[in-house]
Order: structure tokens, then sequence, then C-alpha cells
């Protein structure tokens, strides 16, 4: 008899210590957040050198974690970033290499056959939320709810007018999973009250919340604008009122300025109900600045090309405890690296077939990242990183251009003839990488 109960109650420990371990294992899991701008230049934050908006609750997030200097949307322009951040792949493999816009492209999307981070992380009991701009589909088969997330509120269009929630094409873009339902309230403040909600009501379980929020790209409004589109407008991307480079500047320094707002009421929530220090934030812009408004901090370019103002970007990491504060990140980074990273962080096992890497054990223990090749592609356009040497072809009967960025950041210098070897060899790995993302839609 006391051997029998002897084993029923190591039975019994064994059976609390594992309950236990799991209880504890499922709390070391961090939440995580990533926070995606549209359009912001590199040089829109007053962390990244801007005199003329205040951004500080990115400042601090910056003070409090690690502000990366050369990290890079994978696209130019909106919807290919998109697509690499979602699938940790480049855009061209998952035939999102281009905008999907409102007008031409409503029955493209990104195949639900991709797998997201979302649907990664859900497979480690995590709660999923999205909460602003899509721009990977229009259709209901493309829609946030079918690509792993269980909440989402927000548009699928790349843009929308932030007081009506009307597209370029005229179409109502306001919705609730895959309803639309439109909502009374200013598009930048109605993300951010969807975020902290979802971070309230899951504030007992590990969730992962994206917020790609719509500013500061166009249409330029403020809190206190006026609606221009109504259901049938039809104006093409352009701004229908007329106004002063003054007011909009005005307009676009609000715009970034409630962004920062509601990023601070984020980080806000997350210290008032003691998720700080177990929650990972990431923030970075899609791409950057337009050619018509905002800062790319004296780099070349602008959005839409491949010169680094049209995708070296502002990003900063943020995980109090985990991150040591104040540092300054000059590593080269991409978009598709974050989702290998988050599954890092949960620690899923790395979903096959990615192209990016995970940046974990380098942002929060300093681990040097392996050397790689990176490219990027855009209606023709195409450049490699090999290290500090970037090559540009502009298309496919221009003559290369070379630069090393170390020495020469804003691209001023072409020294292409004076290395014909590295352009030769930089020439044939552009070629065989698009040969190789290419193959991959076959």
């Amino acid at each position: 008899m006391g051997k029998q109960i002897n084993i029923a109650l190591a039975a019994l420990i064994l059976a609390i210590t594992t309950l236990t371990g799991c209880a504890e294992q499922k709390q070391e899991q961090p939440n995580i957040i990533i926070i995606m701008a549209d359009d912001l230049g590199y040089g829109d934050l007053s962390c990244y050198g801007s005199a003329f908006i205040n951004t500080p609750n990115l400042d601090n997030m910056a003070r409090e974690g690690m502000k990366f200097t050369d990290f890079h949307s994978n696209g130019p322009v909106c919807s290919p970033t998109r697509a690499a951040l979602l699938t940790g792949k480049y855009q061209q493999r998952v035939g999102i290499d281009g905008v999907v816009t409102a007008k031409h492209h409503r029955d493209k999307g990104l195949a639900t056959s991709e797998k997201t981070f979302a649907e990664s992380v859900k497979e480690a009991g995590y709660v999923t939320g999205m909460f602003g701009k899509w721009h990977v589909g229009y259709q209901k088969e493309f829609n946030p709810i079918n690509q792993g997330f269980d909440e989402y509120i927000g548009y699928v269009a790349g843009n929308v007018d932030y007081h009506s929630h009307i597209d370029q094409a005229g179409y109502e873009d306001w919705w609730y999973g895959d309803t639309i339902k439109n909502e009374k309230g200013y598009s930048t403040d109605l993300i951010t009250k969807h975020s902290i909600d979802f971070i309230k009501r899951h504030k007992d379980e590990p969730f992962l919340l994206y917020v790609p929020h719509e500013a500061p790209h166009g249409p330029y409004q403020g809190r206190n604008s006026k609606a221009e589109r109504t259901i049938g407008w039809q104006n093409g991307a352009k701004q229908k009122v007329d106004m002063s480079d003054e007011e909009l500047q005005a307009l676009y320094k609000e715009m970034v300025e409630v962004m920062d707002e509601g990023i601070g009421k984020i980080i806000a929530t997350l210290k008032e109900l003691n998720l700080d220090k177990k929650t990972f934030v990431f923030f970075c812009s899609d791409n950057g600045a337009s050619r018509k408004i905002g800062s790319n901090g004296g780099l070349k370019g602008y959005k839409s090309n491949l010169w680094e103002g049209g995708h070296r970007v502002s990003a900063i990491a943020w995980y109090p405890g985990k991150i040591a504060p104040g540092q300054v990140n000059d590593q080269t980074i991409l978009t598709m690296d974050l989702y290998p990273t988050i599954m890092d962080l949960v620690g899923v096992k790395k979903t096959e077939g990615l192209d990016g890497i995970s940046a974990k054990d380098h942002i929060i223990a300093g681990k040097e990242l392996p050397e790689r090749d990176l490219f990027w592609g855009y209606i023709g356009r195409k450049a490699i990183r090999q290290g500090d040497w970037k090559l540009i072809l502009r298309s496919k009967t221009a003559k290369p251009l070379l630069y090393n960025l170390k020495d020469d950041i804003q691209e001023n210098n072409n020294v292409a003839d004076q290395h014909p070897e590295m352009v030769a060899a930089m020439l044939e790995k552009l070629n065989a990488w698009e040969k190789d993302v290419n193959q991959s839609l076959k």
C-alpha cells in the first residue's frame, strides 16, 4: 500500500511540476508588437535628426532601446515591403513585386497558401490582431482574417481618406474582419484605439499585434481637416484641395506627431499593465519619404526608386530588460528579417523557405549577423548590396552604377569604371537572384 501511495505521490508531483513548467514557459513567451509607418522618411523623426517634427515617444523608445541606422524596407513602395514582412521572403517570390492598386489590381493579392508570421505564432498559442493598412489584396479571400489574424479592423487599400475612409477609386474601405463597417473617426486615432483595446483584452495571454499606420501617407489630412472623398469619388491619388507648401508641411508634421502620440499611448498601456518587460516592440517605415513631402535625412532619392532614400528607413527595437538602452545598431537588416526574428523570440520552429534571417541574438545579445548579399527590385530597376558596396541597375540597357556606401552614403560618386571585376561579379549575382525569385512563381 505504502509503495502505491509513494508512486501515486511521485506521479502527482511530476504532473504538478510539468504543469508549472508549462505555465512558466507560457509566461516567458514575449508579446510581439510590430508598428509600421507609411511613407515616413529616414529623417522624419526627431531622433533621426528632424528639427521640424517632434516625436518624443519614438525618441524615448530609441533611448530605452535600439535605434537602427542601416535598416531597409524590402521595397521602395508599400505593397512589396508588406508582402516581405508578412512572409519573410523576397516579395518577388510571392508575386507582390509592385503596388497593388485600388483601381487596377482589385483581383490581385497575397496567396493564402503563403504562410504569414501571424499563422506561425498562432501555432505557439498566440492570439493575433491587426489594425490598420493591409494593401496586399482587396478581395475577401485575401483579407487578414484569412491570413492568420484573429482580429482585424482597418483598410485594405493603399490609402483612404482619413475621415470618410474612402479609397482612391471611390470605394468605402473600412473593415471589421471581412465585412465593410465604416466607423467615425480619424484613421490614425482609430488604429491606436483598437490596438490599445486589443492589448487590454488579451493582457493575460501571449499576443501578436500588427499596427500598420496610414500616416504620414497622403491624402494629407489632420484631425480637423474635412473629408475629401465620398463614395464614387475618383480622382486618382491626387488631393482635391490645393494648399500652400506651408500648409502641407504643417499637416505632414501633425500627421507624424499624431502617430507618435498614439505609439506613446500603446507603450504607456504596456507599462500600466506591467507588460512592458515581456513585450518586444519594433517600429519601422515601409519605404522612404515621397518626392512631394517628407525628409530622407540627406539620402539620395525618395519613395519608388532604389537610391538609399527610397528604402533606407528609420527603425527602433524596444524590449525593456532584454535590449540594453541607448544602443545604435549599424548592421544591415531588411523588413523580411522580422518574420524569422519573431519566430526566434516566440520559440517556434522556423518556417522553411524564408529569405530573411533572425536578428534576435544580434539585437538582444550582440551576436554578429552572417555576411550575405541583399537585393532589391522594382519595375525593371535592380540593386544588390554586398557589404559596403551597392550596385544599381536602372534598366536593362543602362550602365551599372557602383557606390561604396561607407565612404559615399549619398551615392554621389559612381566608381563602376574603377572596379570592373567587382561590377561583373555583382551583376552575375543579381541576375541569378532575379532568376531564382521569379522561378518560384512558376
